[in-house]
């Protein structure tokens, strides 16, 4: 969003910043506390965001909707209990009952295709890391360091220098200049959090952390795509002043799934450990 002097944007603006200032605290207080109370954050976020995926996607039933939420809930609270393959397998029944539902009423079937991972690996992925008893905290909080700071980065550089637009007709304010902002806004945290651990390399995760960067904004895109896809703003209206939590996840929606997939290509000891100390 542009900042402009004139009212509207100006009134929006600061709708924007108190709801973060009300709603990161929670958010950030309940990853703190892990176990059960980042779960019952994870739950309501994975109910928001099937109901929000079902608007967006075609073919969408109040049955479609409800089986979706129902899946999320299932994977979260298996995920949470420490049985991340039993709780993939539990979001792959749900997948293949949403299809077979598709099927049988000749819907199209790409669009549970979608929702179903988009929903289930992020979770999953979030609740594993979180679960590492020595470095999950410090997992997720980085995490959400380098989603954020490559919006954050992405936005002044994009706004300050400008120039070329990566996809214009998905989403016309991102520019290459602010991919590479974003990088290195990541970057910085990567570095930052190998220095304040005091093991691995920081250049290496500084490295890794810029890669997460554009997976974060690969996701953006993606949610970009569905919206205009659909016809609409933004995914929703949950949050005064930002829209939908898909507008707010879009990133560590993808950026949660490569991270987990370099702690499991990485083979350290722990997840935590996977993506945190590198050689």
């Amino acid at each position: 969003m542009d900042i402009a002097p004139d009212g509207g944007k100006q009134s929006n603006l600061t709708t924007r910043i108190l709801s973060a200032l009300v709603l990161a605290p929670v958010a950030l207080a309940l990853t703190w506390a892990g176990d059960w109370p980042f779960a019952a954050l994870l739950a309501v976020a994975s109910v928001a965001m099937a109901f929000e995926l079902s608007a967006l996607l075609p073919g969408g039933t109040a049955g479609d909707r409800a089986l979706l939420a129902a899946s999320g809930l299932a994977v979260v609270a298996i995920a949470a209990s420490g049985l991340s393959l039993v709780a993939l397998l539990a979001g792959a029944a749900g997948l293949l009952l949403a299809l077979a539902f598709r099927i049988w009423r000749g819907g199209p079937v790409w669009a549970p295709l979608l929702a179903y991972p988009y929903l289930v690996l992020p979770v999953a992925a979030l609740l594993w890391l979180r679960l590492d008893p020595l470095l999950g905290r410090a997992a997720v909080f980085w995490l959400l360091g380098i989603v954020w700071a490559t919006d954050i980065f992405a936005y002044f550089a994009g706004r300050t220098i400008g120039g070329p637009k990566i996809a214009p007709r998905l989403s016309p304010k991102k520019t290459w200049a602010g991919l590479i902002g974003g990088m290195i806004g990541a970057a910085a945290v990567g570095f930052g959090t190998s220095l304040w651990l005091g093991v691995g390399s920081p250049a290496m995760l500084a490295l890794f952390s810029a890669l997460l960067a554009i997976v974060a904004q690969a996701g953006d895109f993606l949610e970009s795509a569905l919206k205009r896809r659909a016809g609409v703003k933004d995914s929703g209206k949950l949050i005064p002043g930002h829209g939908g939590i898909l507008d707010r996840v879009d990133g560590l929606v993808a950026a949660a799934v490569g991270a987990a997939l370099l702690a499991l290509i990485h083979a350290a000891a722990s997840p935590g450990a996977g993506v945190l100390i590198w050689p």
